[in-house]
């Protein structure tokens, strides 16, 4: 499932790899990617650019045009050399961007499209989006202002919304909140700003440290057994790793995303 932390190591190991180098094919099966509008070709362009936004990742082209992807649940990015086979089946490619070296192949993509830089400024979803948890400046402060300003609201529906911070998935939900010991089900306005301030300063630190060169795979303990990389996620009905007490599992919020959590770790009380 990508998270933040997934949309970051791509845009980094896309950038990496691509920048720089001029594109040599394109194609996508989505008809707004076939033309561009004033009718240049991707071919020819050079990447300048692969850079993430909370969950979306945009490609730079020169000439000011920018591809801008979201993953949504279950979309990728991966890179291959010209002659490699490809992990997914071709059916499930959405864009390729190719240069002499490799190819950068979207799998499952739901949103792509091609933005001017004035565009993509005023893109409505990057304009409200809340601070990021991995961009190059991070304004806590804001993310206060932004979850006091939804006190009716259940906090893991709220660290949750992109609108509040950017970054966070349905993993990290779970796990940020295990880790605050407090219940994905209490109200915002139940909850103190000590409370709140630790949340988010917990969601920075799992986050980069998620996407550390050093990190393989997602790891939210600090356990040694490598089998014991997360608190509570997806690990409902089993034995709680700090007390011991059977993990619980419950559809939350609108979207009906999954939320786990200790019962004894994580109370709901009436304040905190």
């Amino acid at each position: 499932m990508p998270e933040g932390d997934t949309i970051f190591r791509a845009a980094r190991r896309m950038h990496a790899a691509l920048a720089g180098k001029p594109v040599t094919r394109f194609e996508s099966v989505y008809p707004q990617l076939i033309v561009v509008d004033d009718q240049t070709p991707i071919a020819g362009r050079t990447i300048e650019r692969v850079s993430a936004s909370g969950k979306h990742l945009i490609v730079d082209f020169s000439g000011d045009l920018h591809l801008h992807t979201h993953m949504r649940m279950s979309g990728s990015w991966h890179l291959y050399r010209p002659d490699e086979r490809w992990w997914r089946p071709r059916r499930d490619m959405r864009v390729v961007v190719s240069t002499a070296e490799l190819l950068a192949v979207g799998f499952n993509i739901p949103i792509a499209d091609f933005q001017t830089g004035r565009q993509l400024e005023r893109h409505p979803d990057l304009r409200q989006i809340g601070p990021d948890l991995l961009g190059e400046t991070f304004d806590a402060a804001e993310v206060l202002s932004r979850m006091r300003a939804r006190p009716d609201r259940e906090i893991a529906d709220v660290i949750l919304n992109q609108r509040v911070v950017s970054g966070i998935g349905n993993v990290f939900k779970s796990e940020i909140l295990h880790v605050c010991a407090v219940n994905p089900f209490q109200l915002v306005g139940s909850l103190n700003n000590g409370t709140l301030e630790n949340i988010i300063a917990v969601s920075l630190r799992l986050l980069r440290q998620n996407v550390s060169p050093e990190t393989r795979g997602r790891k939210t303990t600090r356990l040694l057994n490598p089998s014991e990389q997360l608190w509570v996620y997806g690990r409902g009905g089993e034995p709680c790793r700090t007390c011991g007490e059977r993990i619980l599992y419950r559809k939350q919020g609108l979207d009906a995303r999954g939320t786990y959590w200790c019962p004894t770790c994580q109370p709901l009380t009436k304040s905190t």
